[in-house]
């Protein structure tokens, strides 16, 4: 009568409590992370708080990125030129 059929709901229980407990896992990781402060995409601080104190948040940007060779000399003065520009 059974045929087996047993097995197969024991089967589904230990699926469904797997997920349960990867569910809760998650769910612990995004919470401590979301009090923490931290950024999801650099792993530090959060800096856009500091954005809105002037030049100095982009203008360290485009420092990192002159020092790392990702700009050339005349891409650096460029852009900087119009970021002054336009914080004026």
């Amino acid at each position: 009568m059974m045929n087996g059929g047993g097995m197969g709901g024991m089967g589904l229980m230990w699926i469904f409590g797997l997920l349960m407990l990867v569910g809760v896992i998650v769910l612990v990781v995004v919470l401590v992370k979301a009090f923490t402060g931290r950024s999801s995409t650099t792993g530090g601080p959060d800096h856009s708080r500091g954005a809105s104190t002037g030049t100095g948040r982009w203008r360290e940007i485009l420092e990192e990125r002159y020092a790392r060779g990702e700009l050339s000399i005349e891409e650096y003065r460029e852009r900087l030129r119009t970021l002054e520009e336009g914080g004026r």
